[in-house]
């Protein structure tokens, strides 16, 4: 069996404090907290997978830090987020591109048999349920929404 993506995130740590990048080890360093945190509310050891869903969501964190220091032209603080997300972002599951996100909305579109409005919940949960974090929930109701209508 490979390495664990956990013993892969502690190697980096190390990596990234002998050559002294604070940014990256910073980053790092939050990721391995929030996979003790989930660790500790699960009560189990997490799984690659779950390590992974955790580093998505830490992903999305940067995202959404970035656009807000933007819009309040904090450059140098998006950069930082930036560079955090980057070193993050390994962990994290691959995310579809729009080609494979359109093909599996088409696809629940033809096993629900949507036609209208009232079917935006359940095209959502097979898409939502098949892609597993490697899409974001946002940009798959967009979708939805502007087919349904």
């Amino acid at each position: 069996m490979g390495t664990t993506l956990k013993a892969q995130l502690r190697e980096e740590i190390t990596s990234a404090l002998r050559s002294s990048d604070k940014v990256r080890l910073g980053a790092l360093r939050m990721l391995s907290a929030a996979v003790t945190n989930r660790e500790k509310e699960v009560l189990h050891e997490l799984s690659d997978d779950e390590v992974r869903e955790v580093a998505g969501k830490e992903v999305k964190k940067h995202a959404e830090s970035i656009e807000a220091f933007e819009k309040a032209g904090r450059q140098e603080l998006a950069d930082k987020e930036r560079a955090e997300r980057e070193a993050v972002s390994g962990y994290a599951p691959t995310q579809l591109t729009e080609e494979q996100v359109d093909a599996l909305i088409d696809e629940a579109f033809a096993e629900t048999g949507a036609s209208g409005p009232g079917d935006f919940g359940a095209v959502m949960g097979v898409v939502m349920g098949r892609a597993k974090g490697q899409v974001d929930g946002a940009t798959v109701q967009r979708k939805v929404k502007e087919r349904l209508g």
